[in-house]
């Protein structure tokens, strides 16, 4: 039986009234992957058959749902205490740019210098290894940002040192009041939050709150 529920779990659907299908009802993930932290007191009435055995076997990063989530599991000893998402679950894949959105990003000013010569396609996932960016078909043009080569080769540089590292990029460094605005400093399977995954709505975002006091 698919899921009724009405929600779409970015193509994911699991069997209705699964372990899987009860998580995603109490973590009501948004579009891309992450979730709010549940706590497994939450796991009570329609939630019940959530409680965790030894081992927590539906939440593991091997179960179905693991195999389409990033999941984060916090601990008090060896007991889990909360599970949260933390983006689509992805692996490495070839990453063709399409002629199409190549030349649409040239006609567009770098999303940090606002320059406008020479722009670059960028994609804006750094690690560029989620399935869905090897299909020539599926990718969109929200899927890249006009950069610069400077600012391309920085942000290049800066994904090397996660990579490197499982460490994010802090946004501080660069005067921001905080370093993500999704997930934290630990890579855990997404770039969404990272100032350099989408620098302009990182600080539209950032900038929201603003008020002119002079």
């Amino acid at each position: 039986m698919s899921n009724t529920s009405g929600n779409d779990y970015q193509g994911y659907n699991p069997r209705l009234g699964s372990k899987a299908d009860l998580f995603l009802q109490l973590a009501d993930p948004d579009y891309q992957g992450y979730s709010r932290e549940v706590h497994t007191s939450e796991f009570v009435d329609n939630y019940a058959d959530l409680k965790l055995g030894n081992g927590g076997s539906w939440c593991r990063d091997d179960s179905r749902l693991g195999r389409h989530f990033n999941i984060v599991r916090k601990k008090k000893g060896n007991r889990i205490i909360s599970i949260k998402l933390e983006g689509r679950s992805k692996q490495s894949v070839e990453k063709p740019i399409p002629i199409r959105i190549q030349s649409k990003m040239k006609e567009k000013r770098c999303v940090i210098l606002s320059t406008g010569n020479s722009t670059e396609a960028d994609h804006k996932d750094g690690r560029r290894d989620d399935p869905r960016l090897s299909n020539m078909s599926s990718v969109s043009e929200k899927d890249f940002q006009p950069m610069s080569k400077a600012a391309n080769n920085a942000k290049k540089q800066h994904c090397k040192d996660c990579r490197n590292t499982n460490k994010r990029f802090d946004a501080t460094l660069l005067g921001y009041s905080i370093s993500q605005t999704k997930g934290g400093r630990e890579y855990v399977g997404s770039c969404v939050g990272c100032y350099w995954h989408d620098p302009f709505e990182f600080n539209k975002l950032v900038s929201s709150n603003y008020i002119k006091t002079v």
